[in-house]
């Protein structure tokens, strides 16, 4: 009996790394994978994601389904993916069309509003004073960006020095708002492109393919990637990056797929 209590006592005292036992909360609040393969079925309105033959639904109840193939089997690959548990962290594409399909299609006037009213403080119309060495790099990523914007909405934006809001002309948000795609997909990929850059013109340079998600990310992060050269890259800031870049392909996939 000593024995049993010794090693009782022995047990409790024992303190488990606060990592694993994140690691071990979180494996316990995730459902397990319950489905032995996902596909693609053609389905009405498009193309939905089945699990063992089972269309999936969305959190609303809604079915997983979207107009493009490519869309749909992207969707499909992140529940194929899944391990022993299924972690929504690692399927963005799946939650930005369950966003889509449950909140964007129900919301769309209100989601372009939104998104519209970013060109009135676009992350590429704020430049800086100095080093003369960074004002330079956003200029080269920045100002052919915004003259294809100009040319693209017929309008002209007022470029400011500093961080100081400047009110932008009236026209400029309602030529944005009037380009704003319908589509719920599109415009949910539109949407999360832009708030994830900071920049509606460089979401929009995407959706029209002028740029590329590797060119507009970088575009994205000059600033960042400027201090990260002069004080270097922090850890818990690069993990941060990396999970938003997997939602910016999300979007791309939404906006392109």
């Amino acid at each position: 009996m000593r024995d049993i209590l010794t090693d009782a006592a022995a047990e409790g005292a024992r303190v488990e790394d606060p990592a694993e036992t994140a690691r071990r909360h979180a494996r316990q609040s995730l459902p397990k994978r319950f489905y032995a393969e996902a596909g693609v079925a053609e389905a009405e309105g498009g193309f939905a994601v089945v699990l063992d033959g089972k269309p999936v639904r969305t959190p609303a109840r809604n079915a997983l389904v979207v107009p493009r193939r490519g869309v749909a089997e992207a969707l499909a690959a992140e529940w194929g993916a899944q391990g022993e548990f299924v972690d929504p962290a690692t399927m963005p594409a799946t939650r930005l069309a369950n966003s889509a399909i449950d909140g964007v299609a129900v919301e769309t006037a209100a989601v372009a509003d939104e998104t519209a009213h970013y060109a009135g403080s676009d992350l590429l119309l704020y430049r800086a004073e100095a080093p003369e060495r960074l004002a330079a790099r956003q200029a080269a990523a920045w100002d052919p960006v915004v003259a294809w914007a100009e040319e693209r909405f017929g309008v002209r934006f007022r470029l400011v020095a500093g961080v100081m809001p400047v009110e932008q002309d009236g026209a400029v948000v309602r030529a944005v708002r009037d380009a704003m795609p319908e589509d719920p997909f599109v415009l949910a990929g539109l949407n999360t492109a832009t708030s994830l850059t900071g920049s509606v013109l460089l979401a929009f340079a995407v959706l029209d393919g002028r740029l590329g998600a590797d060119d507009a990310w970088a575009a994205a992060h000059v600033d960042e990637d400027w201090n990260a050269e002069l004080w270097g890259e922090d850890e818990e800031a690069a993990r941060r990056r990396a999970y938003r870049r997997a939602e910016m392909d999300a979007a791309v996939l939404l906006m392109r797929g």
